[in-house]
Order: C-alpha cells, then sequence, then structure tokens
C-alpha cells in the first residue's frame, strides 16, 4: 500500500547528531501573533508543516498577506481588530486543535460571519471549552453538539471576564488570551498550569499581561486593545519531535544520541523529568535564554536498567503530547508503573489512552484500567517475534509515529499504515529514522 510502511529488523547502535523539526505550538502562535502585530514580522526556521500551513492559509483569508523568502517567512500584520473577514469566509484549521482554538479568540471582534471547519478527526473533539468563555466575552456561536463546524459571529461590544481554567489546556488558555485582547478592560483567567508559550511571548513583546505563579494555577490579568510592535523570531527544535528519538535510544543497544536546538520550557518537559525518574541516562547541556524561553542540547545514552514509575499526576500537563512514548518505556521497566487522571488524553486527535491500552496488550503487556487511571507492569525482556498490523484508523500523527519506535525497537515484523499523518507535525520523521539506521520499506 503506498500509504504504509514495513519494518523486520531492530534499529543497529547508532552515535549520531540530529536536528528536528522546530515547534510546532510556537510556529502557530508566532503566525497569528505576528498577524496583529504593526510592521513587518520575520519567522526563522518556520515549521513546514500541514497544521503549519493551515495557519497560514487561514491568516491570509482574514486579510493578512506574507512572503516567503530564503531563510524566513514575512508577514505583514494588521493590528489588533485589523482582521477583513468576508461575509460566509470558510476557515479550515485541518488536523490543528491548536489552530482552532486558538483563531477564533483571536477573530472574536469579528463583525461578519464566517465559519470554521476542519478534518474528520477534528470534527469529532470537544469545541465547548472555548465556545463557553467566548460566550460569556459576547461572542456568538452555533455549533452542532460543541463540534466543527463552528458558526461564528463576533463582537465590537466585547466585555472583559473573569474565568476559571481547569482543565489544563494551552489552547483554551489561549483563546481567552487572544479574545481579551481583543476586549477593551482588564480579563483575569485563573488557569491551571499547561504550555505558557502564548504568555512568554506577549512579555517578550511589551504587551500589559501579568502573571502571578501559584502552586497549581496562575493568574493571569491582561489588558485589551494594546497595540504592540512587529517582531522577529526564530523557532527553535519541538520537544515533542525529539521525544521520539530520545525513546528510540533509550531502548537501543550501545547508543548515542545529540538532539541539538531544542525547546526545553518547564511547561513542555514533562517528559524528561518522567524519564529522570525511570532512570534513563539524558543531560541537557549548552543551556539558554531565547526570548523567555529555554533552548538546549539533549544528550541520550541507551539505558538497561529502567525503573517503573508511580508517575506524578503534577507533570501530566507538560507531558500529554509523550504519553505513548512515555507508556512504551514503562513497558520495557522494571516492577509496575502507575499513571493516573489521564482523561485529557482521549482528547487529543484521536482517543490516545484507549488505542494505547490496545497496542500494549497487542504486544504482550499486562495492563489494568480503571477509569482514566492504568497500572503498565512492565517487562524488561520483552522482544517481538510475530507479525503485527498497525492500522491507524484516526489518522493521528503521534500515534503511527510511536508504533514505528516501537517496531524498531522491540521486533516483530510489522507493517504501519497511514504514513502521511506526520505531515502534520513532523514530515521528516521518518528521513530521520532513516539516518539512525532504520531499515524501513
Amino acid at each position: 500500500m503506498k500509504n504504509q510502511i514495513e519494518i523486520q529488523k531492530i534499529i543497529k547502535p547508532f552515535k549520531k547528531q540530529i536536528i528536528v523539526s522546530s515547534d510546532k505550538s510556537l510556529s502557530i502562535r508566532c503566525i497569528l501573533l505576528s498577524s496583529i502585530a504593526i510592521g513587518r514580522s520575520k519567522i526563522f526556521n518556520l515549521l513546514k508543516s500541514d497544521d503549519v500551513n493551515n495557519a497560514l492559509m487561514a491568516v491570509k483569508k482574514i486579510g493578512v498577506s506574507y512572503k516567503k523568502k530564503k531563510n524566513y517567512l514575512e508577514i505583514n500584520g494588521v493590528g489588533i481588530n485589523g482582521f477583513k473577514i468576508k461575509k460566509n469566509t470558510v476557515l479550515n484549521a485541518g488536523n490543528s486543535g491548536t489552530l482552532a482554538r486558538c483563531i477564533i479568540g483571536l477573530c472574536s471582534a469579528s463583525k461578519s460571519n464566517f465559519k470554521l471547519i476542519g478534518d474528520k478527526s477534528l470534527s469529532k473533539r470537544d469545541f465547548s471549552r472555548v465556545i463557553k468563555p467566548l460566550n460569556l466575552f459576547g461572542v456568538n456561536i452555533k455549533s452542532r453538539n460543541d463540534m466543527l463546524p463552528l458558526e461564528f459571529k463576533g463582537s465590537n461590544l466585547l466585555r472583559p471576564i473573569n474565568y476559571t481554567e481547569n482543565k489544563g489546556s494551552a489552547q483554551i488558555k489561549t483563546c481567552i488570551i487572544f479574545s481579551a485582547i481583543n476586549t477593551p478592560g482588564v480579563t483575569k483567567i485563573n488557569a491551571k498550569k499547561s504550555r505558557n508559550h502564548t504568555e512568554l511571548l506577549l512579555k517578550y513583546l511589551k504587551y500589559p499581561i501579568k502573571i502571578k505563579k501559584n502552586k497549581t494555577y496562575d493568574l493571569i490579568e491582561v489588558k485589551g486593545l494594546r497595540q504592540f510592535k512587529s517582531f522577529d523570531y526564530t523557532v527553535p527544535g519541538d520537544i515533542s519531535s525529539a521525544s521520539f528519538f530520545i525513546i528510540l535510544t533509550l531502548l537501543s543497544k550501545n547508543s548515542t544520541l545529540l538532539i541539538k536546538n531544542i525547546n526545553i520550557n518547564q511547561s513542555r518537559i514533562g517528559i524528561l523529568k518522567i524519564l529522570n525518574i525511570m532512570n534513563a541516562n539524558i543531560k541537557i547541556l549548552n543551556k539558554r535564554k531565547y526570548r523567555g524561553e529555554d533552548i538546549g542540547d539533549i544528550k541520550i545514552k541507551s539505558t538497561k536498567n529502567l525503573k517503573s514509575i508511580n508517575c506524578p499526576e503534577k507533570l501530566n500537563s507538560s507531558a500529554i503530547d509523550e504519553f505513548l512514548l512515555i507508556f512504551l518505556i514503562a513497558s520495557k521497566s522494571k516492577g509496575i508503573s502507575t499513571f493516573k487522571n489521564l482523561y485529557e488524553l482521549n482528547k487529543k486527535e484521536s482517543p490516545r489512552l484507549d488505542i494505547a491500552i490496545k497496542f500494549l496488550k497487542m504486544v504482550g503487556i499486562k495492563v489494568i484500567r480503571k477509569n482514566c487511571d492504568i497500572k503498565i507492569f512492565g517487562n524488561p525482556s520483552l522482544k517481538l517475534k510475530n507479525k503485527y498490523q498497525m492500522k491507524n484508523f484516526m489518522k493521528d500523527h503521534r500515534v503511527f509515529m510511536m508504533t514505528v519506535i516501537a517496531a524498531l525497537t522491540l521486533g516483530g515484523k510489522w507493517k504501519i499504515n497511514d504514513k502521511d499523518s506526520i505531515k502534520t507535525s513532523f514530515p521528516k520523521f521518518l528521513k530521520i529514522s532513516k539516518k539512525l539506521g532504520a531499515k524501513i520499506n
């Protein structure tokens, strides 16, 4: 099959250095914020993926022009409330929940009706989480069971709100912040801790946003209608993309890998903290600051004596995109690993918790589930010899890439479908895998 790969051999020992794709969360946020800045912004090392292309097509449809230069993207910002949205415009977010939930906050002051749509996967995801706060701002949204498509009409009579975001979702938080930027007065958000790229970008842009950090929540105050200037930004590497090769190295024999220039923002490195507890051999080198973000190089060595973990719930949010890989590590670790309150994992591109449990059972790992808590009974000697077919029915890019890593480290003969899903976030995934010695047909 054209959209299927085959893997029949465990990867051989390697000692390599790689650069992974640029950070998707930051790439999309840079596009959206530069579109409402005043002047021409330059974004270097922008991720080249379907999600980012959809973000560019969306801002173009609402009156923002851009040029693709040799080494950067130039975006001509239109200023706050400067979008020119024609009546009955249709914005397509594709597979990107980040784009879908953030751009409607940015368009909250639109006077024209428009529609937001997405692909089959995104159209099954819950949008009540952003519809509710936007309604409080004064935005009129119609939907079918709180899912896409959304029929949207903004308001020039927006009012600031006080809102508690208790899901730990950066997408919801950013949607509210973007709507607050369009709104006169001060909006207050009591937000459960989640990735904070939006806040750091606005701080760098000297936008009037205040953050008071508490143990589990951040109190965020946003003053509306304060214009900011264009900016230059170089997007670092994505920790989520790097994580696939971190796990590949840990589970391979006698291997060492250096991954350069990765965003190691504290709100994103839950996987590194979890792996550190599990005795993984990982070091962060050349740590430095850039525009408020922490950047570093990650050095990984194969680790034989991986330990089980009673995973602290406080790390769930900062590792939410990497749990498929964490479960894979747990399956090869000594002892029983426990993970609790993983409700949000089934709210991603696919029901990842459900899929992970089915996958682990398929390869012979004992798993016990109670609601959104699971126990994984590790087997350090696990080695597969059978034939396996992985059908990625929801076309989830992270499910596909996790399965590839499993095939390259656990053995067996694999047929894995929907390789095109990686275009969403990490088009170079297979190319880099082959650079490390993977035999993929």
